[in-house]
């Protein structure tokens, strides 16, 4: 069963047989990959009212288990500032994320999970894991190995590339 990617390539050998769409291959699938799993990704979040960024926010919070300034954050989620702050914003809204001034720097915050955001993670964490299995279950563990080395090196390679030209 051929994929869309693959009717767009057959496409392109028809009008220019000599043209290499190996690249266009290999990045339209991926992009194609990533817009899928974005779209289906919020599932299990909407039910608690969080988007895939949000949770992302927290799950770092929880993950390096001690404070972060929003910079720190938005390099560990690779956002914006601006973006960063406008979610924590909401998250603290919503009392999962606290802020904190810093002592001797009144410019400097300070973020962390309350008791709340940390327990919504906890218990979120084992769920979102399991309806991420649930997508990739049509493909065996050691295939799921293979494409998860593979596209490790492709973003090795990228961020070698490209890594200095992202804002994050």
């Amino acid at each position: 069963m051929d994929d869309v990617v693959e009717a767009v390539l057959q496409q392109w050998r028809r009008l220019n047989p000599e043209l290499d769409t190996a690249p266009m291959a290999l990045i339209g699938r991926v992009n194609r990959c990533s817009a899928l799993l974005q779209q289906a990704a919020d599932a299990p979040l909407t039910g608690v009212g969080l988007t895939r960024p949000e949770f992302d926010i927290l799950g770092t919070l929880r993950r390096v288990d001690r404070d972060l300034t929003p910079g720190r954050l938005a390099r560990e989620t690779f956002a914006s500032g601006a973006a960063v702050t406008k979610r924590v914003r909401l998250l603290a809204d919503r009392g999962l994320v606290e802020r904190r001034q810093d002592a001797r720097d009144r410019r400097v915050v300070h973020l962390s999970l309350t008791d709340e955001g940390r327990d919504l993670i906890d218990r979120l964490l084992p769920e979102q894991l399991a309806y991420e299995r649930s997508l990739l279950s049509g493909i065996g563990e050691q295939r799921q190995g293979e494409l998860s080395e593979g596209l490790s090196e492709l973003l090795s390679v990228l961020e070698g590339r490209l890594g200095s030209l992202l804002p994050y």
